[in-house]
């Protein structure tokens, strides 16, 4: 019952509909208290469907002994995967979004807070190999600075602002981030360490 309503949930946001659980049980033809059993809030919806969507992402890891290529692997993998689930990651924004402004104003209701930042233990992985030449610090400025350059925001910035196709996006950040290790790793080389 829970893939059967996460894929309709998907069905859903593919058009532009980001539903409440009420909704959702409507669209599948439950009853509310199945959908609410299954999904006790709009962000744990929200949630479940971003995890499902980002799955491989979520367990991708790598074997390679170089940060540089991991990073690389990674982009390669991961955004093709955010172009094919992009409808339920721009809900997912969406909802964030909303709940910062209304806590910000101070209209927070009793719905809890969509969390997102599976991109941080990501990059973390993606970037282990340079723990030999970085201190712990660098390595997280190293995977902040990474942060810039995966993730949803980033896809969505350069294909609705800059009209980019997926593979110019993947070749944009894939050169960031090349950018960014070597910066890393020539303040090492040059004794900043």
């Amino acid at each position: 019952m829970r893939k059967t309503l996460l894929d309709a949930a998907q069905q859903l946001m593919a058009q532009g509909v980001t539903p409440s659980v009420a909704e959702l049980a409507e669209h599948a033809r439950v009853s509310r208290a199945t959908a609410y059993r299954y999904f006790p809030s709009q962000s744990a919806l929200i949630a479940a469907v971003v995890d499902e969507s980002l799955g491989p992402i979520l367990a991708w890891d790598s074997n390679a002994p170089d940060a540089a290529a991991r990073v690389d692997e990674l982009l390669r993998f991961a955004y093709p995967r955010l172009e094919s689930h992009e409808a339920p990651l721009r809900a997912a924004i969406m909802v964030s979004l909303q709940q910062h402004a209304e806590a910000s104003a101070g209209k927070a209701g009793p719905e809890p807070r969509l969390v997102r930042g599976h991109r941080v233990d990501i990059l973390k992985r993606a970037i282990a190999p340079l723990a030999a030449d970085l201190t712990p610090a660098q390595q997280d400025r190293v995977a902040q600075a990474l942060s810039l350059v995966y993730g949803t925001e980033v896809f969505l910035v350069l294909k609705d602002i800059w009209k980019l196709e997926l593979a110019e996006i993947t070749d944009v950040v894939r050169w960031t981030a090349n950018a960014i290790i070597k910066q890393a790793l020539s303040e090492t080389a040059g004794g900043k360490k």
